[in-house]
């Protein structure tokens, strides 16, 4: 679907023309914003059944303090996924589906993923401004045409990336994914209607360059000068390959479902700045909890300040190893916000084509496969530049190797929505390979 369209509003509430909140112009805005907007967090907190015994002995008039803020434990995708479905709907939320405009699946692949409503109100500022924020930081004007190859299922970048960009009065092509639009034609319609501007996951991209390559199409000579990608890690060898094929410039963004779009690479800075008036950051040492300095490495834990009228996330650690740093302040309006440096890396699970995986229950998962005797799991990337997961197994005494490989293939992609590779190795070189270690490497991401 492609349309172009004057700026267009969300409901009755949000008119498109203005924003509902501006940039910050100091640390010192920002920081009167959290401390509204803490305060507002904690008392939502205490509505919800499941939260409420967590925060029951925090003074909200010393919410400022460092040390009392951190007397919060952090929320955990383990805790939250202990949850039945009713029980998250029941006791987490603060409001019924009365009061929703839509939902957003969460990130996690755990069988049965949860949806999270999402008010109007909530809507205005992940939406109205947090993906909204996307165009200006990368220097998208007006004139601009959006091709966008993020997938346009329940996955909530692929509806809403477009949606914001229509907004700024860009015009928009909803491709989707190569599920939805065949590769080759999504080549053509490049071709034809010449966008500027390319939105996909990074190993999607590469794909689309594969093909193009294949059919003897010089993408790096096309109309598009901007690529936007989001959901994977990027790491520096995909980033360059991805604009040695487009000829393009590439654009990193970073965002959870918990919150929005948190975090996206600024246009001449060669950095991602992190939206810091819309969400509490911390980063922290994933052993102590403590905060770690600044610029050093650290778990992130975020706090949604404005968007939390149903779901009241408080301190939710979304397992993203990062680096965040302040900027100097200059001229650019968001040199305001610090950098964010995503490290590639999360503690607890995989991220794989937009897919968390947790550890814990992918190796749930695999001790339940009675052909299977050890494992390892890999992040890996393909020679097309596809991210998978690898799982490298030691099959029990007489299981055939062939029919195994085929059955546990289908098994992860009815459990995990994923295709992965199955390798078999010989009994015992796992064990060997643990025993060198002083921690058993039993997930590895080597993208």
């Amino acid at each position: 679907m492609a349309r172009k369209s004057n700026p267009v509003a969300y409901g009755d509430e949000l008119e498109a023309a203005r924003w509902a909140l501006g940039l910050p112009k100091s640390q010192r805005e920002i920081d009167a914003i959290h401390r509204a907007k803490k305060r507002l967090a904690l008392a939502r907190a205490q509505k919800s059944r499941f939260l409420a015994k967590r925060v029951a002995g925090i003074d909200p008039r010393k919410i400022d303090d460092p040390h009392e803020w951190g007397k919060i434990p952090v929320l955990t995708k383990d805790e939250l996924r202990k949850l039945s479905t009713e029980e998250f709907y029941r006791d987490f939320c603060i409001a019924g589906f009365e009061k929703a405009v839509e939902f957003w699946r969460s990130g996690g692949a755990t069988g049965k993923p949860l949806f999270y409503p999402r008010s109007a109100e909530d809507m205005r500022y992940m939406l109205g401004v947090a993906f909204r924020r996307i165009w200006p930081c990368i220097g998208a004007t007006a004139g601009d045409t959006l091709h966008v190859s993020f997938p346009l299922g329940i996955h909530p970048v692929g509806q809403l990336a477009p949606r914001a960009a229509e907004m700024e009065g860009i015009a928009t092509i909803w491709a989707g994914a190569g599920t939805t639009t065949p590769s080759e034609v999504q080549l053509d319609l490049i071709l034809s209607l010449k966008p500027t501007i390319v939105a996909a996951m990074p190993s999607y991209a590469l794909h689309l360059a594969n093909v193009a390559e294949a059919r003897g199409i010089d993408l790096a000579s096309s109309s598009v000068a901007k690529l936007l990608v989001s959901a994977e890690p990027l790491t520096d060898a995909k980033r360059a390959k991805l604009a040695r094929s487009w000829g393009a410039e590439v654009y990193n963004s970073f965002g959870m479902t918990e919150g929005a779009m948190t975090s996206v690479e600024r246009h001449g800075l060669g950095a991602m700045v992190a939206f810091t008036d819309l969400f509490f950051l911390e980063v922290v040492d994933g052993a102590s909890g403590r905060p770690v300095a600044p610029g050093e490495t650290g778990a992130l834990v975020m706090t949604p300040l404005w968007s939390n009228t149903i779901t009241p996330f408080l301190r939710w650690f979304t397992g993203d190893i990062v680096r965040m740093a302040p900027q100097k302040k200059n001229k650019d309006p968001f040199s305001v916000f610090p950098t964010l440096e995503h490290a590639l890396r999360t503690e607890g699970f995989f991220k794989i084509r937009g897919v968390n995986i947790n550890h814990g229950d992918l190796e749930d998962f695999m001790f339940q496969q009675a052909a299977v005797q050890d494992f390892k799991g890999e992040a890996v990337t393909d020679p097309q530049g596809q991210d998978r997961l690898r799982l490298l197994v030691e099959l029990r005494r007489g299981a055939d190797a062939a029919a195994t490989g085929r059955a546990l293939v289908a098994a992860v992609k009815r459990k995990f929505e994923q295709t992965c590779e199955v390798t078999v190795l010989p009994a015992g070189t796992i064990a060997q390979e643990f025993e060198k270690s002083v921690k058993a490497p039993r997930f590895v991401d080597r993208r």
